[in-house]
């Protein structure tokens, strides 16, 4: 379906997103209003130790003010590499580095009204860094959780875990490792 474009304008121009709202017009000469959440996108780790623990950090989410327990992300700078996206946002979340990086997918978030298209990926080999960790002032109560990968996918089933990016990771990590020698 193909919609012709009549005017855009951008509402609001954000530091997560931005607003855009189109008036289009379908092929039968209807008219409607789409609106947009553009967003750069993201990285998202599966940051995986030797033994089989997942690192994962518990945060307040504004939006819903709640606490959800959700595999380490972030933001891409514009015109940011994803995997640099993801090295640097482990390190600073988690205060780990990875030396062995496998790129699982990437996936759009919710694509009805918003293009935030995330990159995930698949940390192993990691260690703590020099540096630890670096967060941001809106970080400054999340917590580290170290929890083994398969005990993770029994929380998605029992709703403990249910960040949608922290499901695919998890379930997309686990999948890739099945596959691959641990």
């Amino acid at each position: 379906m193909e919609l012709k474009v009549l005017q855009r304008r951008k509402l609001y121009d954000g530091k997560v997103f931005n607003l855009i709202v189109d008036d289009v017009e379908y092929p039968s000469g209807k008219k409607s209003v789409r609106e947009i959440a553009e967003h750069h996108g993201g990285a998202v780790i599966v940051p995986l130790l030797d033994d089989g623990r997942v690192v994962m950090v518990r945060q307040r989410r504004y939006p819903i003010d709640k606490e959800l327990l959700e595999l380490p992300a972030g933001k891409l700078s514009p015109g940011e590499e994803p995997l640099h996206c993801a090295a640097r946002e482990l390190e600073e979340e988690t205060g780990y580095h990875a030396e062995q990086w496998h790129a699982l997918t990437a996936i759009y978030t919710t694509p009805g009204f918003c293009s935030e298209q995330l990159h995930i990926f698949l940390a192993k080999k990691i260690h703590p860094s020099e540096r630890g960790q670096s967060l941001e002032e809106g970080e400054s109560s999340m917590t580290i959780h170290t929890i083994p990968l398969n005990e993770t996918l029994e929380m998605v089933e029992r709703q403990e875990i249910v960040d949608g990016k922290t499901i695919c990771g998890l379930f997309l990590a686990d999948r890739f490792l099945g596959r691959h020698s641990r």
